[in-house]
């Protein structure tokens, strides 16, 4: 009988999943054009849960509320409690940090550095007050450097919520991350970091980048069409993605989403 060989370092791993934009109401009922976010969220959940039953790491990357309201952060928060492991938020457009502070208060689900396995994962906030494109104040940026020299062992996931460079959907472009040169110039002096994850697009996106993964992950509710040239939602289902982090440094990831979700388009809003 063959013997089991003991899992070596370089096997060893970390689970992490990512929900991104699920755009809760303060009601529990509330449609983003035409889709019931609560449902749609609780759907991917429920998947997450079947699909993922070792989980290390909850990254919630942005716009968790439509609305910005108390009930929509303590709704995503008491929905979300079921998936086992640690849990991490950090801001996008539509959240109003100061009532996304008070729903984590008493908690780490918003502290923007952990260690996990050999990785470190490093949670920035481009968000900007009142506005929908992203930027990193210098604060965030000083962050992101210490961040990186204070473990030059470990290997690096870096998270935002505004995309930093072009994804093809021309609508979308003018609403990214305004000082990307800014990320990139801190990134570049630091070897290892590996990968690069944000949200905010609803829909895949998977380059590289001199040697850096670019991540991007679908919403928990609409989804938005690739290379659209202005606003358009499409069909796609919503989803999350997973992401297994090797101790070498080695990244496995992939999307799933959901079946039997059907919405009516709601067209006469123009954007969300």
């Amino acid at each position: 009988m063959p013997s089991v060989q003991p899992q070596t370092i370089a096997d060893a791993s970390v689970l992490l999943v990512q929900l991104s934009d699920s755009h809760l109401f303060a009601e529990a009922d509330g449609k983003l054009l035409g889709m019931d976010t609560r449902d749609s969220l609780q759907r991917v959940i429920e998947q997450v849960l079947r699909e993922q039953p070792q989980i290390d790491l909850m990254l919630a990357s942005g716009d968790l509320s439509q609305d910005g309201s108390s009930a929509s952060y303590a709704r995503f928060r008491e929905m979300t409690a079921v998936i086992p492991g640690s849990a991490r938020w950090f801001p996008g457009n539509h959240d109003e940090v100061p009532a996304m502070q008070a729903a984590c208060a008493g908690s780490d689900l918003l502290d923007p550095v952990i260690d996990l396995g050999n990785w470190r994962i490093v949670l920035l906030d481009s968000s900007i007050p009142g506005a929908v494109p992203g930027y990193l104040a210098d604060s965030q940026l000083a962050l992101l450097e210490q961040a990186l020299s204070e473990t030059p062992e470990r290997h690096v996931l870096v998270c935002l919520h505004h995309h930093p460079v072009s994804i093809g959907c021309k609508w979308m472009e003018p609403i990214g991350l305004r000082n990307p040169q800014a990320l990139f110039a801190v990134l570049e002096r630091f070897s290892h970091v590996r990968a690069l994850l944000w949200g905010h697009i609803h829909q895949e996106f998977d380059r590289m980048q001199a040697g850096v993964r670019l991540l991007a992950s679908p919403s928990t509710c609409v989804q938005f069409a690739p290379g659209s040239e202005e606003f358009q939602v499409d069909t796609t289902a919503p989803g999350y993605r997973w992401l297994r982090l090797y101790a070498d440094g080695r990244l496995d990831t992939g999307v799933s989403r959901v079946t039997g979700i059907k919405f009516e388009i709601d067209y006469s809003i123009k954007g969300y």
